[in-house]
């Protein structure tokens, strides 16, 4: 498989997991941190601009894994490649967002 499917399927699963809290806090009702708010990835953007940015976000994971070469969740190295975008991803926005919500640095 070329490289540059590689590279799609990481940028895709990191793409999914930031999805994940501006969808989950949309649909909470609660703000969080965007790159729309003021300072950007700091300030709060309301409810809904979050959920937007997180529909987005998970569009193009979806057409990054899923449009880019043949993804198959029955090979190893597609899921893996995917597994560490997502992983390395969510490890960064821990500590980006934890000093904004609570959580430790």
């Amino acid at each position: 498989m070329p490289w540059h499917h590689y590279v799609a399927y990481f940028f895709g699963g990191a793409f999914l997991i930031n999805a994940v809290p501006h969808i989950v806090s949309g649909v909470m009702g609660r703000a969080f941190q965007s790159p729309f708010a003021k300072p950007p990835g700091q300030g709060l953007s309301s409810a809904t601009v979050n959920v937007l940015w997180g529909f987005l976000n998970a569009v193009i994971g979806y057409l990054l894994i899923c449009h880019v070469g043949t993804f198959d969740t029955h090979d190893a190295a597609d899921m893996a490649v995917t597994a560490l975008g997502a992983l390395l991803l969510a490890l960064f926005l821990a500590n980006q967002f934890g000093r904004f919500n609570g959580g430790k640095v």
